[in-house]
């Protein structure tokens, strides 16, 4: 029989779950669509680009693909995708009158499920050109996610990843979100053990082989606090400054990270 492997946290009900050789492999898979979608996003991003046509083809890609959307009625979230513009955070509805322009910076995140397995990442991408700020902003939040991807080694805590994503973000003058964390995914989209983007060294879960991490940096240009707009999902920072996003879904093996979700 095929077993998941369960290790327990030292303190509190919250379950760790190594994955098996066959299920990382359905892990790749999974994320291999995610990587698709992503990718054909990016080169779809341009002024007069709606977030729901954004949507729409992450849709007609993941179901070409025999898989599922994973955002799509999670938690009742209604869509496929989260398109977040500027200041939005996370969360961004795929809205038809979100329409892109000239000086946008704009994070995808999208999920998909395959044979029961789930995918995640998320990228940040510029509409046209844009300010040195947002350039900058971008380009450190992707460095804090590689940064960070290469401390999901065994040995290694929870919070080195944690805290390399924080102080990658600050010695460049941004901040991390501190509402949001990464998280372990497998057969959920969200499992233990949750991954802030702060944190200090040594600290959390022991990182060992099998363990599946989606690592997704927040970075924004101003203060941390965010707030959520009426339509109860878009978070956006509460000075309104800039935000950017990166994920990528990372198994740690003897060898090192392998991120699961690069094209």
């Amino acid at each position: 029989m095929r077993k998941t492997q369960i290790v327990k946290k030292a303190k509190g009900p919250a379950k760790i779950t190594l994955k098996a050789p066959w299920e990382i492999d359905l892990l790749r898979k999974a994320n291999a669509i995610v990587a698709e979608v992503l990718y054909t996003l990016k080169e779809t991003i341009a002024p007069g680009v709606s977030a729901w046509d954004l949507n729409r083809i992450a849709e007609e890609i993941v179901q070409k693909r025999g898989a599922l959307p994973a955002f799509k009625g999670y938690r009742g979230y209604p869509f496929s995708l989260c398109v977040s513009v500027n200041e939005e955070v996370v969360h961004g509805m795929p809205l038809k009158e979100k329409v892109l322009k000239e000086g946008d910076i704009v994070s995808l995140d999208f999920g998909a499920v395959y044979e029961g397995y789930v995918g995640d990442a998320a990228l940040t991408v510029a509409v046209g050109e844009i300010s040195e700020e947002a350039q900058r902003l971008m380009e450190v939040t992707e460095e804090a996610l590689y940064r960070a991807i290469d401390k999901a080694r065994i040995g290694n805590r929870v919070q080195d990843i944690s805290a390399t994503i924080q102080n990658v973000a600050e010695k460049a003058g941004f901040n991390v979100i501190r509402d949001f964390v990464g998280h372990g995914i497998g057969r959920n989209l969200h499992e233990p053990p949750e991954v802030p983007n702060f944190g200090r060294r040594g600290k959390g879960p022991k990182l060992m082989a099998g363990m599946v991490l989606a690592i997704e940096p927040m970075v924004v240009t101003g203060d941390y606090a965010i707030e959520i707009l009426p339509d109860g999902w878009t978070a956006v920072t509460k000075d309104r400054g800039l935000a950017a996003h990166f994920e990528h879904s990372v198994v740690i093996t003897p060898k090192g990270p392998e991120i699961l979700s690069k094209i």
